[in-house]
């Protein structure tokens, strides 16, 4: 069944048998898991980092951003989670779900690049930001 709010519920482990309707948080993992909210059952991992997702909690109930995008499932939602409230987004075509990816991967490279006292910066993740940067000036 389609929910339209979500709870917050911090836990160490993600259970393996989740609620539907409910965000498990596991801070110690930095990921939050929940079923799909179109009500298919699927799991949805997301991993609270920079690069991918944040959650804001505010005493009561957690934002998650950006939206998530369920492309590899058969229903393909897309949503949002703000304040506990699921917020239904457009679908995305095949086109928008490429650059999207691309997009993902290349913020994942930039935060691996970036200097910063919690940022592992690699030689290797430095070098693959710079030849980005180099080809998109090219384009």
């Amino acid at each position: 069944m389609k929910v339209s709010t979500v709870r917050t519920q911090f836990v160490e482990y993600i259970p393996s048998t989740r609620d539907e309707g409910v965000l498990y948080v596991s801070t110690k993992f930095r990921t939050a898991v929940h079923n799909c909210a179109c009500g298919c059952g699927n799991k949805v991992v997301t991993p609270i980092d920079p690069a991918r997702w944040h959650l804001s909690w505010d005493g009561i109930d957690a934002t998650l951003s950006p939206s998530v995008g369920n492309w590899e499932f058969p229903c393909r939602s897309h949503y949002l989670i703000q304040r506990g409230d699921v917020r239904w987004s457009t679908q995305w075509t095949d086109k928008q779900i490429k650059a999207g990816a691309q997009r993902d991967r290349e913020a994942r490279i930039d935060q691996l690049a970036a200097p910063g006292p919690f940022k592992r910066t690699t030689f290797v993740a430095r070098l693959f930001a710079h030849l980005r940067r180099v080809h998109r000036r090219m384009q």
